[in-house]
């Protein structure tokens, strides 16, 4: 009998190994150690930035089938910082910009996960700025796997960037004197939950 439990126990550890269930490793997204830049071309001249902090989400890993890894990241654009005062109260409250009183937050839901190799990978999802939602595929780098030093807990790393068009959700302000096209990079820490 005791062997019939241990050879049942050990097609069961095979099977869930094989699917792949016990290997994923859900984290939570580390708002200090997470931010979200937005970069876009000023008539031509410069390529001002905004910044988003206190971003929170869940990244799910599976080392050994990361096709079957996600990703869920919330942004609170309330947080937007252009370094430009006059600016930043534009992009917070004007209709053509954020308008964050209607939309406080934007969002990212991964729907698929290529890996390319090399660590890199191609996240597509769905991107949710003022309302509007679009698909959109980041270009993903894992920087780094392994146990926190400082929290002794798994953690991982990874920066991702994509472009996207503003004129599409809504903020098409001065477009195309300054640029349409926007560049969005994520750089995230996370540990697991």
């Amino acid at each position: 009998m005791k062997t019939f439990t241990n050879a049942k126990l050990g097609l069961t550890l095979v099977a869930a190994l094989a699917s792949g269930s016990v290997l994923a490793q859900d984290y939570s997204i580390d708002p200090t150690h997470t931010s979200v830049i937005a970069t876009w071309n000023h008539f031509g001249f410069s390529n001002p930035t905004a910044s988003f902090s206190d971003v929170s989400g869940t990244i799910s890993y599976d080392d050994d089938a990361p096709a079957k890894s996600s990703v869920n990241v919330t942004i609170p654009v309330k947080t937007v910082d252009t370094k430009v005062e006059a600016l930043t109260e534009e992009f917070l409250n004007e209709a053509d910009y954020f308008d964050v009183a209607q939309y406080p937050t934007a969002t990212f839901k991964s729907t698929k996960v290529t890996p390319k190799g090399d660590n890199k990978y191609d996240v597509a999802g769905d991107l949710t700025i003022k309302g509007v939602t679009k698909s959109v595929v980041f270009n993903a780098v894992l920087n780094k796997q392994g146990e926190h030093p400082m929290s002794k807990k798994p953690a991982i790393g990874f920066d991702a960037s994509t472009v996207i068009k503003r004129t599409e959700f809504n903020m098409g302000k001065y477009a195309p004197y300054v640029s349409d096209e926007v560049t969005l990079t994520i750089t995230t820490e996370a540990q697991a939950k």
